[in-house]
This record gives C-alpha cells, sequence and structure tokens, in this order.
C-alpha cells in the first residue's frame, strides 16, 4: 500500500483525523487539468511515488505549469527529465530547480534521506554511458536510495569489472548501462546474486544500430536474474531499482 494513504489510516486509526478529512482526500480531485496537461495528482497515493515531469517535447513554459500545478496541489519535490540546458535556465526562473547537467534532470525541492533497504549500484560500460547511467542513478536517489557509482568497468578490460567485486556482491540492485555489444549485463548478471536490470545505449558504431544491437544482447543473456529496459531508458532502470530496493518496507 503506498505510503501516503497508510499514513491517512494510520492518522483515522490514532485519532489524528476525522474519517470525513480522510473521505473527502481522497474524494478530491484526482487531476488538474491545466488545458494542454492533465497533471496526475493522485500518483503517489496509489503508487507510493508522484508523477514525473518528461522535459523533452515540453516548452520551458508548459514545464513550469506542470511544476506548479503540482506544487500548488501540496506536492514537495518533482522530478524533470530528459530536461535541457536551456530549458531548464527559464524552468529556475520561476521556481527553485536544481539540475544535473549529465543527467539531463532537474529537481524541484530537494532529494531525501535513502530509506531503501541496501544500496543500487549503477554500473557502465564506458563513459559513454553516462548520460543514461546518471539519469538512472539520479532518478533512484530523488526516489530514496543509497546509490554507488561505477563507471567505465566494461569487458573491453575485464578486470576493471573485477576490482568492484564489493560493489557488485553488496548491492541489493544492480544497474549495468552498455552500449555497443551490451556484454556487461551478463558478466554482471553472472557474478550477483541480487536483480540486475540492463540498460541498453545508443553508444556504438553503425552496426550497433542505435542500441538494437546491445538491447538483442541483454535479451539474449544467458546470467538468471537479468530483466532489460528500453533502449536509454536510465529513468524507468532508476524507478523499477527503487522498487525492488524498498520491497522489504512495509508501507513503502
Amino acid at each position: 500500500m503506498p505510503s501516503e494513504l497508510r499514513r491517512m489510516l494510520q492518522q483515522v486509526r490514532d485519532g489524528a483525523m476525522s474519517v470525513d478529512a480522510a473521505a473527502a482526500a481522497i474524494k478530491a480531485k484526482p487531476f488538474e487539468d491545466i488545458g494542454y496537461a492533465k497533471v496526475d495528482l493522485h500518483r503517489n497515493a496509489r503508487q507510493g511515488a508522484s508523477e514525473v515531469v518528461y522535459g523533452e517535447g515540453k516548452t520551458a513554459e508548459q514545464i513550469a505549469g506542470i511544476v506548479a500545478a503540482m506544487r500548488d496541489a501540496g506536492q514537495g519535490d518533482v522530478l524533470i527529465t530528459r530536461l535541457s540546458p536551456e530549458k531548464a535556465r527559464l524552468v529556475s526562473a520561476t521556481t527553485d530547480l536544481q539540475y544535473f547537467e549529465v543527467a539531463r534532470i532537474g529537481v524541484v525541492g530537494s532529494i531525501p534521506e535513502p530509506d531503501g533497504c541496501g544500496t543500487v549500484l549503477v554500473a557502465t560500460g564506458g563513459t559513454s554511458d553516462m548520460p543514461v547511467a546518471e539519469e538512472a542513478a539520479v532518478t533512484a536517489e530523488m526516489l530514496g536510495n543509497e546509490v554507488v557509482r561505477a563507471y567505465d568497468v566494461g569487458v573491453a578490460g575485464i578486470h576493471r569489472t573485477f576490482a568492484h567485486m564489493d560493489d557488485i556482491m553488496g548491492a541489493n540492485v544492480i544497474i549495468v548501462v552498455a552500449g555497443m555489444e551490451g556484454a556487461l549485463a551478463s558478466i554482471v548478471g553472472g557474478m550477483a546474486e541480487c536483480p540486475v536490470i540492463a540498460v541498453p545505449t545508443s553508444v556504438g558504431y553503425g552496426a550497433a544500430f542505435g542500441g538494437v544491437a546491445a538491447l538483442l544482447s541483454m535479451l539474449n543473456s544467458c546470467a538468471s536474474g537479468v530483466s532489460v529496459v528500453n533502449i536509454d531508458n536510465g529513468f524507468g532502470a532508476g524507478f523499477l531499482a527503487s522498487r525492488i530496493n524498498h520491497m522489504g518496507k512495509v508501507g513503502a
């Protein structure tokens, strides 16, 4: 059960909130129609995490309007993905935006203290995979996870992977981000006892087909416990890792 709804029910149980007040909060308008967007105000109550704003394809004015609607409805922290530096500059003029340029992520509000069950390890095959990896890492941090990074540890120099064995063995979830042939996910998947989320990237020469080669390689991994998200989908990997890392916590 999502934590926000659980807290409300606990308040009713403890006498801190009346049944009528709780019913009114649950029945409150589930979304805000601002013309160009219908902002989901009940996402946190349903799923335990508020709506995330996808910045690509939206104007800075639209992004700022969506953020304003969310904050007016009581959401303190907002995550904006695929946000360009120029849009970040314009949005920051209207709100307290923290911008992570490599990740292309904007955070309105603050990143919470970690409350997950363990660490999330984010590993990349190469330095060129870092934008996608940082999207995953910052997303996971924004959702309350301790993140450990191990970048440029690909199979072209596999001794670099082995140098992070303690991180691999100690993680609760691992996100492996790799382009080219995407082999790192199979290597890590064959060593780790925790779930491994593989993220193919569009990094690579012509026959990499914009990440399709890495995607197919990861889908065909013979290592058990490896799941795969879409090409360059660091956000999806970070969100899924957070779900896994909070599964042992009641009400997470």
